[in-house]
């Protein structure tokens, strides 16, 4: 079922036929599985476990949004993207088209945690809607926002996908100001991808080199076994992150308490 709150042009933060085309391929990636275990294993440890009510805000292709409903969550999903939403609709699964850039219905009843997994590098104003979603969760609940690190990485790859921008901690802590979130903690992911990135980086940006030139061209995975290979190392970075043990990473994760 798909209720709408507000519409808002959805290719203005990520190109709708973008996600459309991408979708087998994001399920298929072990980065996207490997993200929700992480996300997920932050809410329970911060003390929103299964069954608690949790948002999914930028759902998108829905990887989250499953692995929520398999744990135990009541999960609702939230997009811009009316046509992802149709995609990803099935009986018994609530979602929402809903404008970040607008407010929220003020009659909704909070959630007990909230994710927010790398939606707010696709809006002009991160602060605003930080403050925006702060009504949909509950004082003292948890929100999980997880962004792409690392501006010296900002690439064609960064673009294509419609980013403004990547963050470094101080960066992503400002976010927060004034938003009625407490940030708790700040951590890094992907550790292991920086150098990856930076290849990338330097691919796209050298003369005469031939470089991606859609989305679905970044995603296509090497050939076995070395898939398999990165979801041994992702579930190493997921232990080490966990632990705060990282020192960078393609991703920043911030854990943060609603405070009012």
């Amino acid at each position: 079922m798909i209720e709408t709150w507000s519409r808002g042009p959805a290719d203005e933060n990520m190109p709708e036929a973008m996600l459309v085309e991408t979708l087998e391929r994001v399920r298929r990636h072990p980065w996207w599985s490997a993200r929700a275990r992480l996300a997920l294993a932050v809410l329970q440890a911060n003390g929103v476990p299964p069954p608690a009510s949790v948002l999914d805000v930028g759902c998108g292709w829905g990887v989250n949004l499953q692995a929520l409903e398999t744990a135990g969550y009541r999960a609702t999903g939230l997009d811009i993207s009316r046509q992802i939403l149709e995609l990803i609709d099935q009986p018994g699964r609530r979602l929402v088209e809903a404008d970040l850039n607008q407010p929220p219905p003020t009659t909704l009843e909070p959630a007990a945690g909230a994710l927010l997994l790398d939606v707010i590098e696709h809006l002009d104003d991160d602060r605003g809607t930080l403050r925006r979603i702060a009504p949909l969760v509950r004082p003292g609940g948890i929100l999980v926002v997880s962004v792409p690190a690392l501006p010296e990485l900002f690439s064609e790859y960064d673009r294509i996908q419609g980013h403004r921008r990547r963050y470094v901690p101080e960066t992503l802590r400002a976010a927060f100001d004034d938003s009625g979130f407490a940030v708790q903690k700040i951590f890094w992911w992907g550790g292991w991808m920086v150098p990856v990135l930076r290849r990338m980086r330097q691919k796209s940006s050298t003369p005469g080199k031939s470089a991606p030139k859609t989305y679905a061209d970044y995603l296509r995975l090497p050939p076995w076994p070395v898939p398999l290979l990165m979801r041994g190392l992702y579930a190493r970075d997921h232990r080490r992150a966990l632990q705060e043990k990282l020192r960078t990473g393609t991703s920043l994760f911030a854990v943060a308490t609603r405070t009012v």
